[in-house]
């Protein structure tokens, strides 16, 4: 196992490698090749500049683009002076963006030509906003990025940051409400690391030779918290633009990727593509998944396909991404453990409490707390969020669940997402991985609907598989075998697709809400 224990910083890494390894590639992004010397030289000179500009250390650092070597030089070259990386998700409406920036407080932003029209909008009206690069100009004439830092030195700076210092903001999805910016230590990309070299453990784990897809985004904490490892282990990091499950494929069969992290909705993709085969993943050894439920059926199809070791891990923004992780030794088919979201990496602590904070015994559920030495530092200037997410060093996630006897957790749904039927309540979660079992079930979505008589309804927003015309009865029917009578929906809407936010998750408000919206309170 490739491991480092003298890499305790972001601004330690390319450095670190540049010196044990100049000519390694780093990162691949649309056939361009990056050294680690040259990431080194690079994110020293954008260190360079942005100290040139006036920013102190802890200033905010924005960046609006899809993923290139540029967002990795740039996340390094922010380590090296001291400031603070905010990445912004590109998807983002002008609006939505103008929220981020100014929450941040961001004094420069790096945008890529595609977005400069938002950047610009946006920039008119925030007067924290000194300055806008733009990443790639359609002309070299216009300057940009190559341009702001090609006249800056390329040596060593000396960040006078440690582990505990802030490196990245991240906003969370806001699909409760507005986003808020979760701060993230150093650590938040060494300790998980730490723990699992300590204990030798291989869940995730890096070899010589590895070659990594970054199929998650870099604004979303798991797509650079598995970048971050990749990098720290020194290995070649393959990088798409956006999810494409056409490139991916041809990513990694041609440039013989060895492992990835994916979330459910993308190895659905990928799966699904004309003409896939098991010799497409012939060099593939291990792939890491989370970000939401995966379905038993999707699983196994994807084991058998893929001939991988799998992986799942669970843990939030909040929590600098992992913190509960289901090996590949309990990737058994047909095993119950199956359904577990995995057990606690060393040195990460769960509880389960009820409504007054009290600890529940195993079997019973109620709100998942982690508490990990990963964890966030707080929320950007909202105290009183942070207090209530993070208490006595515990992060309380919102999620329901509980723990086997064995320390095995087990997720039931989001807390607010749960529904009640005459005073049963339902966990979403379990409906959907009972209706994904249906051959005709490409994916669903089940959300809680007013009800006259009972006080909520269960319905289930459902996406077919192409030639499959599977209706309300017959899969009203199937549900008999697996679910309790008042867990089966009494609607079915039957949609092209299931939303999601980029980082996979149903975005269940955006259904619920049509139902909901004309009534004074969003619970029956």
């Amino acid at each position: 196992m490739l491991y480092y224990p003298n890499l305790r910083t972001v601004a330690s890494v390319a450095g670190f490698h540049a010196s044990r390894a100049p000519g390694t590639t780093a990162i691949i992004c649309s056939g361009r090749p990056v050294t680690y010397a040259q990431l080194h030289r690079e994110s020293n000179r954008v260190a360079h500049a942005i100290s040139a500009a006036g920013l102190p250390p802890g200033s905010r650092v924005a960046y609006l683009g899809k993923e290139s070597e540029h967002y990795y030089e740039i996340l390094f070259g922010a380590a090296k002076s001291g400031t603070v990386l905010v990445p912004v998700n590109w998807r983002l409406t002008a609006g939505e963006v103008d929220y981020v920036l100014r929450d941040s407080g961001s004094r420069l932003l790096f945008a890529e030509h595609v977005f400069a029209k938002t950047a610009a909008k946006v920039q008119a009206d925030l007067p924290e906003l000194d300055t806008i690069v733009e990443l790639d100009p359609p002309r070299e004439s216009d300057g940009g990025y190559a341009a702001w830092k090609a006249d800056q030195p390329d040596g060593d700076l000396a960040p006078g940051t440690g582990p505990d210092d802030p490196i990245v903001q991240l906003y969370t999805s806001g699909t409760t409400g507005l986003p808020k910016g979760v701060v993230l230590a150093q650590r938040s990309f060494f300790a998980i690391r730490d723990a699992l070299a300590g204990e030798g453990l291989d869940w995730v784990d890096w070899r010589t030779g590895d070659r990594s897809l970054i199929a998650v985004p870099g604004f979303h904490v798991g797509g650079l918290w598995w970048a971050m490892q990749g990098f720290s282990a020194g290995i070649t990091n393959v990088a798409m633009p956006s999810f494409d499950s056409t490139v991916a494929l041809r990513l990694i069969r041609d440039l013989g990727i060895t492992t990835t992290c994916m979330v459910p909705s993308m190895l659905r993709l990928l799966l699904a593509e004309p003409g896939v085969r098991s010799a497409d993943f012939t060099t593939m050894r291990k792939i890491v998944y989370g970000g939401s439920p995966m379905a038993e059926t999707l699983l196994k199809e994807a084991i058998d396909v893929c001939g991988a070791s799998f992986a799942q891990f669970y843990g939030l923004t909040e929590t600098g991404n992992t913190a509960v992780c289901l090996p590949p030794a309990d990737h058994i088919p047909g095993s119950p453990r199956l359904r577990a979201a995995g057990r606690p990496y060393p040195g990460v602590q769960v509880k389960i409490i009820d409504v007054d904070g009290s600890p529940l015994p195993p079997g019973d559920i109620g709100e998942i707390c982690l508490h990990t030495p990963a964890r966030m530092l707080e929320y950007w200037r909202n105290p009183a969020a942070t207090a209530r997410t993070l208490a006595d060093g515990w992060i309380h996630t919102g999620d329901a669940g509980y723990l086997d006897a064995d320390g095995y957790v087990y997720i039931s749904d989001r807390i607010k997402d749960m529904i009640i039927v005459a005073g049963e309540k339902i966990y979403p979660a379990e409906i959907e991985n009972a209706l994904a079992k249906h051959p005709a079930v490409a994916e669903a979505a089940v959300v809680g609907i007013p009800d006259s008589r009972f006080g909520e309804a269960v319905c289930a927003f459902v996406a077919r598989r192409p030639g499959h015309q599977a209706g309300p009865g017959e899969l009203m029917v199937f549900l008999k075998d697996s679910l309790a009578a008042f867990k089966i929906p009494s609607r079915f809407e039957f949609v092209d697709q299931v939303p999601r936010n980029p980082s996979g998750k149903i975005l269940r408000r955006q259904l619920r809400d049509q139902f909901w919206r004309d009534r004074d309170r969003q619970v029956n």
